[in-house]
């Protein structure tokens, strides 16, 4: 809902400068949000073809990473969408680094532990070879929290070891 009270408060919190979104699932009201923000869109091309709306505010990029501002920069992992993206904040943690992962890498309840699917509503999980791009695009990055994509759905200390640990259980697990 985007209305003049969620606009607002929004400015009063510093407004909005760009937007990136992880996957298609969450493409809906980006256009307005970015027209109203005075904003840019940054979209994985591998994902371009999801895009219902063309705008001139959504930009399309096509590297493994897209370095922003202040050190944060944009991963493609791949995942349940080819262009699946997180991003990397390295002033996050009190400057250890933080991931903002949308459910490209989902936390699960037991928050030692994240998981990575090729679809969360049938349960089906990715095979070795996309777990492991996810797993090694985000290896050269330091972070030791991760905030998924839903309210406390947080690693909130050794991040980096959950989601190696995660990895190392799943592949194990499906190739039984």
């Amino acid at each position: 809902m985007l209305d003049d009270k969620t606009v607002a408060e929004v400015k009063a919190r510093g407004g909005i400068r760009a937007i990136a979104i992880s996957h298609p699932h969450f493409y809906s009201s980006m256009v307005e949000w970015a027209e109203r923000f005075d904003a840019q869109i940054f979209l994985h091309a591998k994902d371009r073809q999801w895009a219902m709306r063309q705008s001139p505010r959504i930009q399309f990029w096509d590297e493994t990473t897209l370095p922003l501002w202040d050190g944060l920069t944009l991963i493609n992992c791949g995942g349940h969408f080819e262009g699946g993206t997180v991003l990397h904040w390295p002033a996050g943690a009190s400057g250890k680094g933080a991931l903002l992962t949308g459910d490209i890498i989902t936390v699960v309840q037991d928050r030692r532990y994240v998981s990575v699917m090729r679809s969360y509503p049938n349960l089906i999980p990715l095979g070795p070879a996309a777990i492991r791009c996810i797993t090694d695009a985000i290896e050269p990055f330091s972070f030791d929290q991760i905030y998924g994509g839903w309210w406390k759905a947080n690693v909130l200390s050794d991040a980096k070891a959950a989601v190696a640990r995660s990895a190392e259980r799943y592949l194990s697990a499906i190739s039984k």
